[in-house]
Order: structure tokens, then sequence, then C-alpha cells
């Protein structure tokens, strides 16, 4: 349903609670798009609507006329809520994950993609300036050959998730990051999880991994640990980059070009230690620029988006993990990206 005129875009917002309230004000300023309503079956008890219209269903939304339409419902929904506006020739930008199985998230690809309509996932990591750095550098071959991603992701217990374990809700961000930061994918992985809070979905999970081009990925992530922590660190040939996704901060450990004449710390240290780096990075918010993107998306000025089928690999691989960690075993995952019926114990 195009409606672009004078104005811009029309844009809508499903879902008005933690992560929605944001887009709702990333929208009410947007430059080029006019934020024309939210869907919230609750209302607007907080006042986070931004003067937009409140309404209870989604078809309401529709009717109003809109180029596209910000899901931020819980996960459960994204499936339902996303297949109803591709039907009405709608787009979409769907928070992470894109659906709570392999199966919606396939679904979700072939609605939107048989009708030509744009959509994404909200997988806002890509958005943070210091992984957008540590990409276009990894890209440019300034680390060479690379050997090891580890990501840490820890944290408190958030109340507002209830619906999915920390596998869907929080590694999502690190599988979709590790594959896009390095532009391969995963074809196998090892996992474990535990469930400490009382709660029906694992708190806590451990993951091993490789990617395509042979490198190794390891992923901590949980929501049991005091303190928070974003971590992201790429090892390769001439040293290591590490992003702090929570501060935005990139910093370059590069491998000495110089020999080490004390033996002794030649012999301790292995790789020599050179020249610490940490670089001055423009520093916008990644939920505006990811908003940004995904309007210059709908426009036709750029395809600089998650695309559903991205989301849905990191959704498979996420699966691949949760049955890894049931099973006892390693699951090989296609080239594809689904999990194959080839399994090593």
């Amino acid at each position: 349903m195009t409606t672009q005129g004078a104005a811009g875009l029309r844009a809508g917002l499903i879902g008005l609670g933690s992560m929605g309230r944001h887009h709702a004000r990333v929208l009410a300023g947007l430059e080029g798009v006019d934020f024309v309503g939210v869907v919230d079956p609750m209302g607007d008890k907080n006042g986070w609507a931004q003067g937009a219209p409140v309404l209870a269903e989604v078809d309401q939304l529709i009717e109003l006329g809109v180029d596209y339409a910000v899901i931020a419902c819980p996960t459960a929904l994204h499936e339902e809520v996303g297949l109803k506006l591709a039907g009405a020739g709608v787009g979409a930008l769907i928070e992470k994950p894109v659906a709570d199985s392999v199966e919606g998230a396939r679904k979700l690809v072939e609605a939107f993609e048989s009708r030509g309509l744009v959509a994404g996932v909200g997988h806002i990591e890509r958005c943070n300036p210091a992984l957008r750095s540590l990409r276009q550098r990894l890209e440019a071959g300034e680390l060479g050959d690379v050997y090891q991603v580890v990501t840490r992701r820890q944290g408190p217990f958030p109340h507002r998730i209830a619906d999915v374990g920390v596998v869907k809700d929080l590694a999502t961000h690190d599988i979709d990051l590790t594959g896009w930061v390095t532009g391969q994918r995963y074809t196998s992985i090892a996992a474990r999880t535990v469930s400490k809070s009382g709660r029906p979905h694992e708190d806590m999970v451990s993951a091993v991994g490789q990617l395509s081009d042979g490198t190794m990925v390891n992923h901590l992530v949980n929501w049991l640990s005091p303190m928070k922590e974003r971590f992201t660190s790429v090892t390769g040939e001439r040293g290591c980059f590490i992003a702090d996704t929570l501060t935005a901060d990139l910093t370059f450990y590069s491998n000495a070009a110089l020999a080490t004449e004390w033996e002794a710390l030649q012999a301790f240290r292995g790789v020599a230690e050179g020249d610490m780096i940490r670089y001055a990075i423009p520093k916008r918010e990644p939920l505006l620029v990811e908003h940004e993107l995904f309007r210059d998306a709908v426009l036709g000025k750029s395809e600089d988006i998650c695309t559903l089928r991205e989301g849905m690999r990191t959704v498979e691989v996420a699966a691949a993990v949760l049955r890894s960690a049931a099973e006892g075993v390693t699951v090989s995952l296609s080239d594809g990206g689904s999990p194959s019926e080839g399994v090593t114990s």
C-alpha cells in the first residue's frame, strides 16, 4: 500500500512496550517520515506514543494507509502480524528475532519477497558505531586472516522478557553480528545451556562454532550476571580488535613489528605485544541509524539493512544452538544456514 506524498513516507508502530517506546521516539522525529499511528491493545498508559493515535488492531493501522510499520510486539506475534502487513502490501521493520521459529521466519521471508516488499530485521548491533567501524576495517584487510571471534553478552535478568530464553533474545545479537562483520556463515555449532532462574527457558548459554572460512567462534551469553557486558573481539593475523558496544569503543591491539630482545618475555608472551590504538569514532544513536537506513531502503536509496532472509539464517543458527544443547551434539549447518541431519556427538 503505497501512500507516499509530499509529506514523505507514512509509518506506523505495532507494540508500545520497552522497545516500542524507543521506536516511537525515533519515528516521531525521523526526517522524511510521518508517524501516523501506534497499535497496542493495552493503550498508551505511559504516554510513549509521542502524540500519535493509539489503535487496538493492526487492521486499523493498515486502514490509515502506511508505507511500512515497525513490529515491536512480543516475538511470538511477529509471524501473525508480519503476514497481515505483507498481505496488505505494507513493508515492515521487524524487531529481532524475526520470528520465534524457523518455519515462522520462512513464511515471513516468502510473504514479503513474493510481493516485492521491503522488509528487514532490527538487529541493531549492525548500527553500533564500533561494529560498523570494525566491519569496514575487516573488509579493508587491516587484520589479515581472521582466526577467531569471541563475544560475551551478560547482564541481569530483564523482567520484560517472558516468551523466549536467552538464546533467542540475546544470543541472536551475537550470531547476527558475527556473520555480518566477517561476511561468513556458520557451518557448525555446539552449545550447553542452563536454567537457574526458575523459568521454563534457558538463561545461560555457552557455544563454540565454526564459520565457512574456518574461523572459530565462541559465544557466552547469560541473564545471570550482576554486571552488564557487551564484548566482541576478533583475533587475526595482525592482531586483535576489541569492540565494547555499550560504550561504542573500538580498540586495536597489534602484533609487534619488532622482535622482543628480552628472552624471558619472548618465552612467556608468545606473540609480541605491539601498539594499542583506540579509534575516535563518531557515535550516533544506533536506533536512529537503523531507522534512517530502513527509511532509505523503502525509498530505494540504500540496501544497507538486515534482510528477512539474513534474519531467518540467524533464527536457524539459534535453533541449532538449542538443538545442540538439548541433544548434547555438535550440529552441522548446510550452506543455507539450516541445521542438517548430520550431527556428531
